[in-house]
Order: structure tokens, then sequence, then C-alpha cells
């Protein structure tokens, strides 16, 4: 869409699906400002706007409140491209969810009309949340008593803050992907280091220890390192080499 190119607020409004009070509002709380106002008052939106709004749709889509993706969107480092990679991952997560559950229902469906026996096991296939005591237990018992700690900080978010803080460590794995051509020590790849030590707090302190321990069960656990290697092959073991970097660091080695 060319630049010169500019629409009303209604035009804005019918185009993205929502109402032109809420592109009001959104201009009110700084989210949206319009990128001219012409002589007659009217608000006057271009591509730049599109692209934002896109990115508001998309973070609302995660339960994100308006603050925080104000607060995501106005940062001096903000990707575009990056931010739009991660909610790509974000929705193709929900989607392989989603299917799981489908195919619980059709599995249950031919088990009440006679066609199938359902094991006991299939019938809460699309839900994790069972296997999350047995599975925090483990990693106690591998890693030490208080590798789950983070577990009861998580609990104690909301379901907006939550998605606020997923959202950002998917930014920091596609943003580390995008370094993976450089060497760990490399300032860019540090710098993006420091960043998920500063997201670790939202879970516990992240002690240096603690953040080799991290770093390590990345390479040496599946389930860990999966997380990783769905962004880009090899990631989990570039994250455990550059944090392996950034903690000598600190340590002044």
């Amino acid at each position: 869409m060319p630049d010169s190119i500019k629409l009303t607020v209604k035009q804005l409004a019918s185009l993205a699906g929502v109402s032109v009070r809420t592109l009001h509002y959104y201009d009110e709380i700084g989210l949206l400002k319009p990128e001219d106002v012409a002589a007659n008052g009217y608000r006057q939106y271009g591509e730049a706007s599109l692209l934002r709004l896109q990115q508001i749709r998309l973070y609302r889509e995660m339960d994100i409140p308006l603050k925080d993706i104000r607060d995501l969107v106005a940062q001096s480092d903000f990707d575009a491209v990056q931010a739009l990679q991660a909610h790509r991952t974000s929705l193709q997560e929900r989607i392989k969810r989603l299917e799981q559950l489908i195919k619980t229902i059709d599995k249950t469906i031919e088990h009440l009309e006679g066609k199938r026996k359902m094991k006991q096991s299939e019938y809460f296939e699309g839900w994790t949340e069972e296997k999350q005591p047995k599975f925090e237990q483990e990693i106690r018992e591998k890693y030490g008593e208080h590798a789950m700690d983070g577990v009861v900080e998580w609990n104690s978010y909301t379901k907006e803050k939550k998605a606020a803080i997923m959202a950002e460590g998917q930014a920091n794995m596609l943003a580390m992907s995008n370094l993976m051509d450089r060497l760990p020590q490399d300032a860019e790849v540090q710098a993006e280091v420091a960043r998920w030590h500063q997201h670790l707090k939202y879970f516990y302190d992240p002690t240096i220890e603690r953040m080799r321990g991290l770093g390590q069960m990345y390479v040496d656990d599946p389930r860990f390192g999966s997380v990783y290697e769905k962004v880009k092959p090899g990631l989990s073991h570039f994250m455990k080499k550059a944090i392996d970097a950034y903690c000598d660091r600190l340590e002044g080695k």
C-alpha cells in the first residue's frame, strides 16, 4: 500500500473489523496514533498504521492486555518481523493442540457409537496438565530440589500476564535464532542472553549456577531443547554456548 494512501478512521475500522470507538480509544491511550490529522480534524492512517494494528490484534489473540502491548511495540528494539515470527510459532502450537483435541473428540464419538474401544489414556489427550506433577518430581530429582521453583511463581500470574511473558520469551528465541551465524561471545548475541537473563526473573532468582544448569538442560533433555529446536535446528546448542559465555563474563573469566 503506497504511503500516499490515507484511510479515515471509519475506513480503517471497517478494514480491520474493529469499531471506530476502539480506534479512538487506541489513540487516546497512545497505542495507535493516526499518522496525520486532516484540516477538518479527521484522523488519517497509512500502511504503518495497518501494520501496527495487525500487531495489536495478533497480541490480543494471545490475551495480552493493551497496556502490555503498548509497552512491547513501543520498545526501541521492537522488530516487527521477529514479532510476526513469534506470533506464527504461537499459533502453530495452538493449532497443534487443537488438532489433538479434535482427534480426542473423534475417538470419543466413535467410542460412544460402538465403532472403537477407547483406552483410558486417550480420554484426555490434548491436555498436558495431568502429567505435570510427575514431570515436576522428575525434574527435581534430576536437577535439584529448587529446579521447579518457578512453577509456583508462574501459577500466581494472571492469564494475561502469562501471555505477555510467553510473547517476550518467543521474541527472544527468534532473535537468538537470527544470530546463530555469530560467535557465542558476539556483542549482539550476549545482549540477547542478557534479555533472556532478565526474562528468567519472572520465575525465580536466576543465579549463575541456575543459568548454567538451564543451558545444560537445553542440550541434555529433549523436552527442554525441543522448544528451541522447533524455532531453528541447532538453537539449543547455540543457546548453551552463549549462556556459558555470558556466565563466564559475569564470573570474570
